[in-house]
């Protein structure tokens, strides 16, 4: 692969492969941290004295700022420039990652969670402007796409292992310090290789008041499944954070109706396939990332497992999105997405109903089959929901479509976690087999919007 201009002189250079090694080792270690962390939350509650609603803040607090901004951070990349915009996303990411090793306690830890999830939303949409622009050419430039999406499949595998690894060796700490060497890689790489995209005459504008009310929607709904693990369901506090969430989703969608140029065109939505695609995302990764916050609690409270132990155990599932996730696409081209995405939740919610034999004194061999139909089903629908939800956009929609889907996945991400932490919080065992029928349910539920949608178009 080739590129066609310099960092920052236009000029021809022949360093084909290093913009995306750049570009790749940003947003590896933005989709590790939402895995890597997973196993060393036990240990983190131990030694820092949280109770199981500060884990799911640290577990949530990234996911939710991260899905929260998406929009928001791709039209900082229009209006400031894609380069501009990543490089202050991986620097604020490795800051923050740095300050996570550092912090002094469950509080502080949330905070710089927080930021850290900021630097995530800068570094995704900006990631794949500069992809784009750094190869032109079609054929090399499908190359650099499917090697960035088979990094998010990478990075979700290895952070179990690496999670429990680390943990074990050194320490929770470790886990977010290890980000820090590797993000002053990736600002250097950066800056030496990747060219900023011309600047476009006409800047749209960043429709802050609609974006603030989506943030707003996501984080008190995201709030109300984590505080009432611990405050219960009639609670004014969680009470009033639902009612904040019923408000302002009606005033997002008011908000971007009434925008000169709104972030997200809700025109995207007149499709069915569009909307179909983006229900896909939500109640997939709202299965998928619900159990593996729950994972971690149950192999180590309840069957003792050590953190190592419990990576291991966890890597049937995580391996397998690398697995199937290359098949999924290819069953994809040849038959339409609706194929794989419908046997893929199928095969999912199998996974995630197998989970009910778990128990306090379970074989592990019995538990390897849900966890392998589990990673199998979630990674053979992931790459045919994306193929689906950017064939339903116009082409000159493909970075908003590519947004939606992005911050639909990370909702549900948020989401499962805040309502499984909610229910393993009493009973790990009784919470652990709620949670996975719920997920199991969701994405049945998904697969049969994906067959009523696309079969019909």
């Amino acid at each position: 692969m080739t590129i066609t201009t310099g960092p920052r002189t236009g000029r021809a250079v022949s360093a084909g492969l290093l913009p995306l090694v750049a570009v790749c080792l940003g947003y590896f270690l933005v989709i590790l941290d939402v895995t890597v962390v997973t196993v060393a939350l036990p240990t983190i509650g131990t030694e820092l004295g949280g109770a199981v609603t500060a884990l799911q803040w640290v577990a949530d607090g990234y996911t939710l700022a991260f899905a929260g901004l998406l929009l928001f951070a791709g039209g900082l990349g229009d209006r400031f420039g894609s380069r501009a915009v990543f490089l202050v996303g991986l620097t604020v990411f490795t800051l923050a990652s740095a300050a996570c090793g550092l912090a002094p306690g469950a509080g502080t830890l949330v905070a710089a969670r927080l930021v850290q999830g900021v630097g995530a939303a800068l570094m995704v949409p900006a990631s794949l402007a500069l992809l784009r622009h750094a190869y032109p050419d079609a054929a090399a430039r499908a190359r650099a796409f499917g090697i960035w999406g088979m990094v998010a499949g990478v990075a979700a595998a290895a952070g179990p292992v690496l999670g429990g690894a680390l943990v074990s060796a050194v320490g929770w700490r470790a886990v977010f310090a290890v980000n820090v060497p590797f993000g002053i890689l990736g600002v250097t790489l950066t800056r030496r290789y990747v060219s900023a995209p011309a600047r476009v005459a006409v800047r749209r504008g960043l429709d802050v008041p609609a974006q603030g009310a989506g943030a707003v929607c996501l984080a008190a709904l995201t709030a109300a499944l984590i505080e009432a693990g611990e405050r219960g369901w009639t609670c004014p506090v969680v009470l009033a954070l639902f009612g904040t969430a019923a408000l302002a989703l009606p005033a997002f969608v008011l908000l971007e109706r009434r925008a000169p140029a709104p972030m997200l065109p809700l025109a995207l939505f007149a499709d069915r396939r569009f909307g179909a695609s983006a229900v896909v995302g939500i109640l997939l990764n709202l299965g998928f990332y619900g159990l593996l916050f729950a994972l971690p609690l149950y192999f180590q409270r309840t069957v003792h497992l050590g953190p190592l132990g419990t990576g291991l155990a966890m890597a049937p599932m995580a391996l397998m999105p690398v697995v199937a996730s290359p098949l999924g696409g290819r069953l994809a081209a040849r038959r339409g997405p609706h194929v794989p995405m419908a046997a893929g939740l199928v095969l999912g919610a199998v996974g995630l109903a197998g989970w009910l034999v778990a128990g306090t004194d379970t074989a592990y061999w019995v538990l390897v089959a849900p966890l392998v139909l589990t990673g199998f089903g979630t990674g053979f629908t992931m790459p045919a929901a994306t193929a689906a939800i950017m064939a339903a956009a116009p082409a000159d929609r493909g970075g908003a479509a590519s947004a939606v889907f992005n911050a639909a996945r990370q909702t549900g991400s948020a989401l499962g976690v805040g309502l499984v932490g909610t229910l393993v919080a009493t009973d790990p065992v009784t919470g652990l087999h709620i949670g996975v029928l719920v997920g199991a349910a969701g994405f049945l539920t998904a697969a049969a919007t994906t067959l009523a949608t696309f079969r019909r178009t």
